[in-house]
C-alpha cells in the first residue's frame, strides 16, 4: 500500500540546498510551500527554480505553493529588542508612536487598531502567549491592562479574540507578490486572512492577469484563520479551489478548545464541495529540535489522515528546524499508518447522492467498480484533472493514476489525496490512448500481467470535461 495523503512542506534556511530538498523530496514532500513573511522576490524566484530543478532530478512530480503574508497585524519594534510585561501593569498600543517601543507603550504595524477594538476587548499577542484587556482608546492609543504578561519582542501578532479586525486580506506587498509568484508559474496560490468569497475573488482576479503572459491559473487555497470566515465557510469554499485548516490564528480568534471539532468540519465539507484541504500549523512543532515527535503530534497527524485531509503541512519543521528530512519521513509513516486503519465505506458515500454531470457519474462509478472487483489501480485519462479530484473526493484503498498531457494539471494533482499524477502525450485515437496508458504503467511497474484495472476516458479525446466512458481492462 503507498501513501494518500500528500505532504506539503515549508522552504527556509534548514531546506533551501539542493541536497538536503532532494533527500526531503525522496522522502516523501508532495508540494514545497514558499512562504512570502519572509524574503526577498528574486529569493522565492530561486526557489521555486530550485524545486523545479531538484524535483526533476529525483524524478518526482512536485507543486509549489506560494503563500502569501496577508495584513501584517503586528507591534512595532522595541529597545533592546524586547520588554517583559506584568500583570496588571499599564500598557499602550500607540498608532502613532515612531520610536522604539519601551515597557510603557510600543508601536503598530497595523494603524487601523484604534478604531477596531472597543473597551472590553481582549487582545492575543505572539499567538496567545500575552493577553491584554483593552481599558480605554484615546485617539490613536489603546490603553491596555495585562491579563497575561510575559516576553515581548518585536514585530510579535495581535489578534483580537472573537475577529472583528478590518485588515483587508490583500496588501500592496500581496499584489506585488502574486506578479512574482506568477512569474514562476506557481501551482498554488494561498492566501492568508480572507474574511469571505470576495477576497478570494479578487486574488483569483489578480492572478489570472499576473498569469496570462504564460497562460497560468493557479489553484486558489483559503487559508481558514479568521473567526468571521467560519459562518461563510460555504462560500469561501465555492470561490476557491480549497482550504487550509490554519489552526495558529484560527486557535488564537476562536479558542484552542473549538479547533479541533472546526478542522473535522472543514476537512468534511471541502471533500463533499469536491475542494482540497491542507492541514497546518505545530503537527510536528518538536520536531525543530528533536530527532522523533511527541505521541500527542503523532495522534494529531493520523487524526487529520483519519478525518480525510489531502495533505499535512510542515512549516517551521522543514524551514528552520534541526531535522527536516527525519520530519518529512516521520509524518509519511504516520500517514501510512493511519491509512492502513481507516474504514472504506464507498457503498454508504454514494447512498442518495446524485450526480448530474456525465464527467462525475463515471468518476463515481470507477471507484465503485474498482473497489467490488479489487482492482489493482483506477486510471484517468484528464485533461485539467477534475476527473481524478472527483476520485479522490472518496477513501478508497485502490490508487488512482492521473494521466494527463498538461504539465500543469499534472504537478496540481500532486495535492490531491491518494492521486499519482503522470504526464503522458495526447492521443486523438481511444484505441492507442488506451493502449498507451496500459502499457506504460507495466512499464512504471504499476501493472503486471494478469492485473484488473479500470480507466477512464473521454470521446473525442483531448477536451477538458469530456470523460464519458469507463473500462475495465486485464493486462494481457
Amino acid at each position: 500500500m503507498s501513501r494518500a495523503t500528500k505532504i506539503v512542506a515549508t522552504l527556509g534556511p534548514a531546506s533551501s540546498s539542493p541536497e538536503v530538498l532532494e533527500r526531503m523530496i525522496v522522502a516523501g514532500v508532495d508540494v514545497v510551500r514558499l512562504n512570502f513573511s519572509h524574503g526577498k522576490a528574486q529569493d522565492h524566484i530561486d526557489r521555486a527554480n530550485l524545486v523545479r530543478e531538484t524535483a526533476q532530478r529525483a524524478g518526482r512530480q512536485v507543486a509549489i505553493m506560494a503563500d502569501l503574508q496577508g495584513p501584517k497585524i503586528r507591534v512595532g519594534k522595541f529597545e533592546g529588542n524586547k520588554t517583559l510585561l506584568e500583570q496588571g501593569q499599564l500598557f499602550i498600543l500607540d498608532a502613532s508612536h515612531t520610536e522604539l517601543g519601551n515597557n510603557e507603550r510600543v508601536g503598530l504595524d497595523y494603524k487601523e487598531l484604534p478604531r477596531d477594538v472597543k473597551p472590553g476587548d481582549t487582545l492575543l499577542l505572539n499567538d496567545g502567549l500575552i493577553v491584554l484587556t483593552v481599558d480605554r482608546i484615546v485617539g490613536e492609543q489603546v490603553y491596555t491592562l495585562v491579563k497575561i504578561g510575559g516576553e515581548l519582542s518585536n514585530n510579535k501578532g495581535i489578534n483580537k479574540q472573537g475577529g472583528g479586525l478590518t485588515a483587508p486580506a490583500l496588501t500592496a506587498k500581496d499584489m506585488e507578490d502574486i506578479k512574482t509568484a506568477m512569474s514562476f508559474q506557481c501551482e498554488y496560490l494561498a492566501v492568508s486572512f480572507p474574511k469571505n468569497a470576495t477576497d478570494m475573488e479578487m486574488a483569483r482576479q489578480l492572478a489570472n492577469v499576473a498569469g496570462e503572459p504564460w497562460r497560468h491559473k493557479p489553484g486558489l487555497i483559503a487559508k481558514i484563520e479568521r473567526s468571521e470566515a467560519i459562518p461563510v465557510l460555504e462560500s469561501i469554499l465555492k470561490a476557491s479551489d480549497g482550504i487550509m485548516v490554519a489552526r495558529g490564528d484560527l486557535a488564537i480568534e476562536v479558542g484552542n478548545a473549538a479547533v479541533p471539532a472546526l478542522q473535522k468540519r472543514m476537512i468534511r465539507m471541502a471533500r463533499e464541495m469536491d475542494k482540497v484541504v491542507i492541514t497546518a500549523t505545530q503537527m510536528m512543532e518538536s520536531m525543530i529540535v528533536n530527532p522523533v515527535p511527541t505521541r500527542a503530534e503523532v495522534s494529531d497527524v493520523a487524526n487529520a489522515v483519519l478525518d480525510g485531509t489531502d495533505a499535512v503541512m510542515l512549516s517551521a519543521e522543514t524551514a528552520a528546524g534541526k531535522y527536516p528530512v527525519e520530519t518529512v519521513e516521520h509524518m509519511a509513516l504516520i500517514a501510512l499508518e493511519a491509512e492502513r486503519a481507516e474504514d472504506v465505506s464507498l457503498d454508504a458515500d454514494f447512498t442518495n447522492k446524485h450526480f448530474g454531470r456525465i464527467d462525475q457519474s463515471i468518476a463515481m462509478g470507477a471507484l465503485f467498480t474498482a473497489h467490488h472487483l479489487g482492482c489493482k489501480a483506477i486510471v484517468a485519462l484528464t485533461e485539467s484533472g477534475s476527473t481524478a479530484l472527483w476520485m479522490s473526493r472518496h477513501k478508497i484503498h485502490v490508487p488512482i493514476y492521473g494521466l494527463t498531457s498538461q504539465s500543469l494539471s499534472q504537478r496540481k494533482m500532486a495535492l490531491y489525496r491518494n492521486v499519482r499524477p503522470i504526464l503522458m502525450p495526447s492521443y486523438t485515437d481511444r484505441d492507442v490512448a488506451l493502449a498507451k496508458a496500459e502499457s506504460l504503467l507495466v512499464e512504471q511497474g504499476v501493472l503486471r500481467p494478469g492485473d484488473t484495472y479500470a480507466i477512464t476516458c473521454g470521446e473525442p479525446m483531448g477536451y477538458p470535461g469530456g470523460t464519458n466512458m469507463l473500462k475495465v481492462c486485464r493486462v494481457g
